[in-house]
């Protein structure tokens, strides 16, 4: 039975190879490295019945070598509210901020040359109107750019979440009992790129924080708030993504060619396809998980459309990276002591990074019943406190 599964595993790589192949292949088709930045975002006007959002991004070109130009620049908005859209309204304006040439009165777009390098910005202008804005939760901003270069017309998309709700940090004030230790899941406005680690604990955890409390953060929220998501349209699916999914779980998030693709991206093809031969040997023989050990911690954190809570239902969130940097930062400018997990209904906790201070087996008992859930309460933060410390 061993050899059978040595030979099929065999027989596997040798076809996986050849698919690499083919994906190396596709992946070396011409592309640019053009971006667009999230840029700074402020709430200029908030009235009951407008609100004027506006935002400044950079276009940054990144290419080796290569001038590419940007001929055209345009926005649309979703709206997400706690009422009805029917009455309310909302128009965008794009104003170019050349260094080296001035904007047009009319506004429009003309087209402009990117340097090696260099950089120029952006202007957004959103406009909402109606009768009653204050049920308004969320602005979702898609940024268009069309690149042109020897490549020729490439379409991207930057895309921008801005909160228009923050809760007071005393609000929903609910202490839990469990093993050990009481827990507070604490509410926050919707995270998005435009906040830090640092800054959420300050507003949301420190007014409720006392000394030897533990602040944990999910992986999701963390990876959001690094920028670590895309669009499923904008992932271009190779041979391997295409066909390595079909061979995963229906719950997996890598049961997608993007799902599957974004891993690619990250971890590269190489490492995917030898995971996935040395773990079809393995699970013959009646070991499983080995391909997620041997493709690395991504390829558990990736969450596929679906994932989370709106609009990030969207889009594939990655996991978050250097998380152990990012406890240490929290705990070195709050005074708390940090960790980041993963938690989930199932009552499995898995603790990604925690600052040296933490006691594993305390905090996975504390958070066995998942106290943040899984669903749209908007709780990514939980405070908890021993029960020696809650005197």
């Amino acid at each position: 039975m061993e050899t059978i599964g040595i030979i099929l595993g065999a027989l596997i790589l040798l076809v996986l190879l050849y698919l690499l192949g083919l994906e190396i292949q596709y992946r070396r088709r011409p592309g640019n490295k053009l971006v667009m930045t999230v840029g700074d975002w402020r709430m200029a006007v908030k009235r009951q019945q407008h609100y004027q959002l506006v935002g400044e991004m950079e276009l940054i070109n990144r290419t080796h070598r290569l001038e590419i130009m940007v001929p055209e620049v345009k926005a649309e908005v979703t709206l997400l509210s706690g009422g009805s859209l029917e009455q309310v309204t909302c128009s965008t304006r794009i104003m170019s901020c050349h260094p080296d040439e001035p904007a047009r009165a009319d506004n429009y777009w003309f087209a402009y040359i990117v340097k090696v390098g260099k950089r120029t910005r952006v202007k957004v202008v959103v406009d909402i109107e109606g009768y009653d804005l204050s049920k308004l939760k969320t602005a979702w901003i898609r940024v268009h750019y069309l690149t042109y270069g020897p490549q020729g017309r490439i379409p991207k998309v930057r895309h921008v979440i801005v909160p228009f709700q923050y809760p007071r940090p005393t609000e929903s004030i609910n202490w839990r009992s469990t093993t050990g230790a009481d827990v507070l899941p604490i509410k926050t406005h919707l995270l998005t790129p435009l906040d830090t680690p640092v800054e959420i604990v300050k507003r949301y955890v420190l007014p409720h924080a006392k000394p030897g409390d533990v602040v944990t953060i999910g992986e999701t929220p963390i990876a959001i708030m690094q920028d670590r998501f895309h669009h499923a349209s904008e992932v271009k699916p190779g041979w391997v993504a295409t066909r390595l999914c079909y061979l995963f779980l229906p719950t997996s998030s890598l049961a997608t060619a993007c799902g599957m693709q974004s891993l690619i991206d990250v971890v590269g093809p190489v490492r995917v396809l030898f995971a996935f031969a040395i773990g079809a040997i393995a699970k013959v023989v009646g070991k499983r998980g080995v391909f997620y050990q041997l493709a690395g911690e991504q390829a558990r954190l990736i969450d596929d459309v679906t994932g989370t809570l709106p609009p990030y239902d969207q889009f594939i969130v990655l996991g978050p990276a250097d998380p152990q940097q990012v406890v240490d930062e929290i705990k070195r400018e709050t005074g708390l002591s940090a960790a980041i997990v993963d938690v989930n209904d199932l009552r499995a906790v898995k603790v990604l990074a925690a600052t040296s201070d933490v006691a594993l087996p305390l905090l996975q008992q504390a958070l066995l019943k998942n106290p943040a859930g899984n669903a749209d309460e908007q709780t990514p933060v939980v405070l908890i406190r021993p029960m020696s410390h809650s005197l």
